[in-house]
């Protein structure tokens, strides 16, 4: 099976993921499908290749295509891609000496553009924010969490904190404490599993942090402040945002969506029984529809706000990010998290438009290229 050779005047974008023994590749399969059909309809050859198949040196890699009808895939051979689409699926594969290799020689290719290079971390996230002020008002009280004396000095100003891995993803690994010293056992901390939640009390700072100790292991974390966030039928939600570069090379917001927590739960993550839900509607029931309205047309000025200084904080090439938002109960906006590889958004108007904004920043990043080498062939 043979591929066409595209257009000139389009990129090849080649989506890079990791090899698997039985799959032959790692990552979402329908989202990929997505992609590539997207990418078809619009003109573009694109492909998935793996990390091992990605061969610089080589005009021709070998990359995978669905198959016309039914769920296989093809591994064929097609031209070296333009624009590599970084969807490597964990930290974890991204560490691995031969992946971070391959990465920075993709990101040195005279003939090459990688974007979204990296995973974020959450420390530096902070960072970054708090080093400009239009961010940094929108940054909860943040320190990484390095011994029980970080946790005491949080405690002086706020009754209630969360932990959380740097290198965390889809809610795993966190933590809420909450304080009351007039209790028997002041200090409650509630540890989020993947069913349920397990709450474990202490009388003394001591006895807890062994517990914490246990509870993350080797990981770092950071403490953070906890937000009071508003509420809707009694549980919190936040914002999602998908911010994505466009066919001019600016940053757009693309949608927005809204998440509830799940019963309980102490994170509004969808995988431990948050919902998707709609945030006008939502926002409407706590505080009216004029302040709804405020609000909705702060978010994308404060998100965009955000993803300028991660971008020129991290110097990495971006092109997009989801990010969390929590509204608290004055309906004040606060940044809890971006994610460098966004999970698809299931909304429909906004899982379109993120598709083709795929191809449309691809387009002007080849255009760049070309006015900054117009040697190039």
């Amino acid at each position: 099976m043979n591929a066409r050779f595209p257009d000139d005047s389009k990129p090849v974008i080649a989506i890079l993921t990791t090899s698997d023994r039985e799959r032959k590749f790692c990552g979402n399969r329908s989202n990929f499908r997505d992609i590539i059909r997207t990418g078809k309809e619009l003109g573009y050859l694109v492909y998935v290749v793996t990390v091992r198949d990605l061969k610089l040196e080589s005009r021709i890699v070998n990359g995978y295509v669905p198959a016309p009808v039914g769920k296989l895939w093809h591994r064929i051979p097609l031209p070296l891609p333009q624009i590599i689409y970084n969807r490597i699926p964990t930290r974890e594969e991204e560490e691995k000496g031969p992946v971070a290799r391959k990465i920075a020689q993709c990101l040195e290719h005279q003939d090459i553009v990688l974007y979204n290079p990296y995973f974020f971390n959450k420390w530096s996230l902070f960072e970054w924010l708090k080093g400009s002020r239009a961010t940094s008002r929108h940054v909860p009280h943040t320190k990484r969490l390095r011994s029980s004396r970080t946790l005491a000095s949080m405690l002086k100003n706020h009754d209630s904190l969360y932990l959380k891995p740097e290198n965390g993803k889809a809610g795993k690994g966190i933590m809420r404490l909450n304080y009351r010293g007039d209790a028997v056992l002041p200090y409650r901390l509630q540890i989020q599993g993947l069913k349920k939640n397990l709450t474990y009390k202490a009388a003394s700072l001591d006895r807890l942090w062994t517990r914490i100790e246990k509870e993350k292991g080797d990981d770092l974390y950071i403490v953070q402040q906890a937000i009071e966030l508003a509420t809707h039928r009694g549980r919190p939600f936040d914002l999602r945002v998908l911010l994505q570069k466009n066919g001019r090379g600016g940053w757009g917001v693309t949608g927005i969506g809204a998440r509830l927590a799940g019963v309980r739960s102490i994170t509004t993550h969808v995988p431990r029984g948050g919902s998707i839900e709609e945030p006008r509607n939502m926002l409407e029931g706590t505080f009216g529809s004029e302040k709804t309205a405020a609000i909705l047309r702060s978010v994308p000025t404060t998100a965009l706000l955000v993803a300028r200084q991660i971008e020129r904080a991290s110097e990495y090439a971006l092109g997009e990010m989801s990010m969390d938002l929590g509204v608290d109960k004055n309906g004040g906006l606060w940044f809890f998290e971006a994610n460098s590889r966004p999970m698809k958004f299931d909304e429909p108007a906004i899982r379109k438009l993120s598709l083709e904004r795929i191809f449309q920043y691809s387009q002007h990043l080849a255009l760049q290229s070309k006015l900054e080498t117009p040697s190039r062939k």
